[in-house]
């Protein structure tokens, strides 16, 4: 069984880095509602307080770590120029979707926006994570501020979630290959 160097980068990208930020999410998303709603937070250990710095923390590194892999690993191989003249562009995933008009809409839409609206999630996200750590106790009391907080939460899961949608169907598309081959097993013969 082998993987090519850039179909694991594509990987990690997508199902480590943006999937794991997904499903860390909804616990995110409930543990920010728990600290800023009146009345359910007013007993937060130093443990539970900890505990909420370090996860939000691994929220943000793996939001920042999804977009700047898929901006400076992952896209500049998207967008390879193919030499002049050539007739397989399965090597050259831009210029494979823009060579068609039935394909066409999947670079102008999808990685347009991957490749700018998904840069909104880890900047949404951290701040989200300061504001909600730094305010904590104000936020409790200043219903703007929380209704705010918890926005930004959810457009960062949106950007997100359509940005990964989009990923994995523009990977069936026009997949990203190359690279070195990676040997994960070997068959029994």
């Amino acid at each position: 069984m082998e993987i090519t160097s850039r179909d694991l980068l594509t990987v990690m990208h997508g199902m480590g880095f943006g999937a794991l930020f997904m499903l860390a999410f909804s616990g995110a998303l409930v543990e920010i509602y728990r600290v800023s709603t009146p009345g359910l937070s007013s007993n937060a250990s130093s443990g539970e307080q900890s505990l909420l710095r370090l996860y939000l923390g691994v929220i943000v590194v793996l939001a920042w770590l999804a977009v700047l892999s898929g901006a400076y690993l992952i896209y500049p191989w998207y967008r390879a120029t193919p030499p002049a003249g050539a007739v397989d562009l399965s090597g050259f995933p831009r210029a494979l979707l823009l060579s068609s008009p039935r394909t066409s809409e999947w670079h102008n839409l999808g990685m347009e926006w991957k490749e700018h609206v998904s840069w909104l999630a880890p900047i949404a996200m951290t701040m989200v994570a300061y504001v909600t750590l730094t305010y904590r106790r104000e936020i409790v009391q200043h219903r703007h501020l929380r209704i705010a907080v918890l926005t930004f939460a959810v457009a960062a899961f949106a950007a997100t979630g359509v940005a990964g949608a989009f990923g994995a169907l523009l990977n069936k598309v026009a997949p990203i290959r190359g690279g070195a081959s990676i040997t994960l097993m070997e068959g029994v013969r």
